[in-house]
């Protein structure tokens, strides 16, 4: 499995990954469906949010990754902030966010998918990533803990509005 950068290249794999989650999550799958209407212009959109280019109000630079199995399927997309400069960023989302299509969960790929993206968010500068999720995804909690996540605290959103369990992550 590899950390690839998003592009045109993966357009067929991209919309699989998003009819996965369209099928078994469909409460997630709106995230990702701007990539199903105009790929073109979604990878763009990935490229100028990594360059900090016309960013929404509140929003930081970010890179985009998707994980590729040894298969050729995207089985999962990982994105590191590169700043936490506001309080939403600082409390409730952190450094690094990700998701697993649903057919590949439980499988142990998030946890080698948040491995992998440590060595990138570390070239970006970032020695300790904070890293978060919702106090009740045991799963997600799982995976952060299998990558040396030690629970900074549980805290409760404001934007997100639900118990989130905060965590930190060494890069190096």
């Amino acid at each position: 499995m590899r950390l690839v950068s998003p592009s045109s290249e993966y357009q067929v794999k991209f919309a699989r990954f998003f009819q996965d989650f369209e099928r078994y999550d469909p409460e997630n799958a709106d995230y990702y469906r701007r990539g199903v209407t105009d790929f073109k212009r979604y990878i763009q959109n990935l490229s100028n949010e990594e360059q900090g280019i016309n960013l929404p109000k509140g929003y930081a630079p970010c890179s985009h990754f998707w994980m590729i199995a040894d298969s050729g399927d995207m089985i999962g997309a990982i994105r590191v902030r590169h700043i936490l400069h506001n309080e939403f960023l600082q409390t409730e989302c952190g450094h690094i966010g990700y998701d697993i299509a649903p057919s590949y969960r439980s499988q142990g790929h998030g946890t080698h998918m948040l491995h992998l993206v440590l060595a990138k968010a570390l070239q970006l500068g970032i020695e300790t990533a904070l890293v978060t999720a919702d106090d009740d995804n045991f799963a997600s909690r799982k995976v952060i803990e299998n990558n040396g996540g030690v629970l900074d605290e549980i805290v409760y959103g404001k934007v997100f509005e639900r118990p989130i369990a905060r965590y930190w992550v060494s890069c190096v």
